[in-house]
């Protein structure tokens, strides 16, 4: 008799980052579609948990569908400190595979690394690739400040930022840090330095929305350069990014106008595929999807082989080669992800549509943004604080 592949699926379906977990959904099902609902001639089966961005729940989510619901691999989370809950969890369980979501903490695989936890997207380091030195050499900003929530996805944008453009000469004049699900934004926005040229703004979801309406209403004229999804089409499709985003530069994964044509492609099939979906694909159904296609195609080279606590699954992920919509995804030695990031400006279609427009792509970034390890893990784990140039 044909086993069933169980493929549990951790997404922020509730609270402020609901509509980027629905998206990473949407990017599981298109990687299930894509193969057809069956790998290695084993109908696949979703089993979907909704959190909240919450470590605990995440966590709880995991040893819920490990534990009683009995799948065979886990794809997710999607939140920064979820990821470390995960992957602390998956190093508990290391019969089972864990492949990331969009969980994009700098520690998830370079500190405290599990050997069964792999991730095929971005960090939030890498997600910021090119941002710093375009801001430093083409935009020609010398003094900024950063606004990000408190907790690791914007430490490491804020991070990754700052290692180009302090190095080349610019300053961080302040950062501010707000908690995940702030609404109220005039106190930071009133306590911008007047000397600042411009502000990197490393927030996401509805935080994102209510920052960069404020902002536009307190008619501040600093212009503000995107982190790694503040400029992301879950951000762009929710009806509420005004005229002024118009021209906002940004980082991430996803160009939506990258001519690659396995691109167009992905963006074909989610558009066609999905009635509730986002104007393009946001980078979280991207990252979602490339996690599960690797799951996938690393399952269909080995026959489905889940026998001996998953060893040969483990070994096809380790030195799997993944086309992805936006370049080629490899791993380093940690399990964590090597491809492309690209700098991009907010444009507006002849329909009134925004978009990401790619101005510069940065390819085969690694997760010490080209640094020899050792003096990248020298700098310390990014926090509020660090780094601190």
């Amino acid at each position: 008799m044909t086993r069933t592949i169980r493929i549990g699926v951790l997404a922020t379906l509730y609270g402020p980052f609901e509509t980027l977990g629905k998206d990473g959904l949407r990017g599981v099902e298109l990687a299930v579609s894509e193969f057809g609902g069956s790998v290695a001639g084993c109908p696949i089966e979703l089993f979907p948990i909704g959190t909240i961005g919450s470590p605990d729940v995440a966590e709880d989510a995991a040893q819920e569908l490990i534990e009683q619901k009995k799948v065979d691999f886990v794809v997710g989370p999607l939140s920064g400190n979820e990821g470390l809950a995960v992957r602390n969890y998956a190093s508990q369980h290391q019969d089972h595979v864990f492949l990331n979501g969009s969980s994009g903490a700098q520690e998830l695989t370079i500190h405290d690394v599990a050997p069964n936890f792999f991730n095929f997207s971005l960090n939030g380091i890498q997600v910021v690739a090119g941002v710093g030195r375009y801001a430093y050499n083409v935009l020609g900003y010398r003094k900024v400040v950063t606004i990000g929530e408190a907790y690791f996805y914007p430490y490491a944008q804020v991070g990754g930022f700052m290692l180009e453009y302090c190095r080349l000469g610019g300053k961080v004049l302040q950062k501010y840090w707000v908690p995940l699900g702030t609404s109220d934004f005039s106190e930071v926005i009133a306590a911008i330095p007047h000397e600042a040229d411009a502000v990197f703004v490393a927030l996401g979801g509805m935080d994102a929305v209510a920052f960069l309406r404020q902002y536009e209403q307190t008619g501040n004229p600093k212009p503000l350069i995107g982190g790694g999804i503040t400029t992301d089409q879950s951000v762009l499709s929710q009806g509420e990014a005004a005229e002024y985003l118009v021209g906002m530069i940004g980082g991430g994964p996803t160009a939506d106008d990258n001519p690659d044509p396995l691109w167009h492609q992905f963006v074909t099939a989610y558009q066609t595929q999905f009635s509730d979906r986002l104007n393009f694909p946001s980078s979280f159904a991207l990252q979602y999807y490339v996690n599960a296609k690797a799951g996938l195609a690393a399952l269909e080279s080995i026959g489905g082989d889940l026998s001996h606590g998953q060893a040969k699954f483990k070994a096809a992920l380790s030195t799997l080669k993944l086309k992805g919509p936006c370049g080629l995804i490899t791993l380093d030695h940690h399990r964590g992800a090597i491809s492309n990031s690209f700098v991009t400006v907010v444009k507006k279609d002849a329909s009134g549509t925004l978009y990401r427009s790619m101005l510069e792509i940065s390819e085969g970034v690694n997760q010490t943004m080209g640094m020899p390890e050792k003096e990248y893990l020298a700098l310390g784990r990014f926090d509020q604080k660090t780094p601190n140039f």
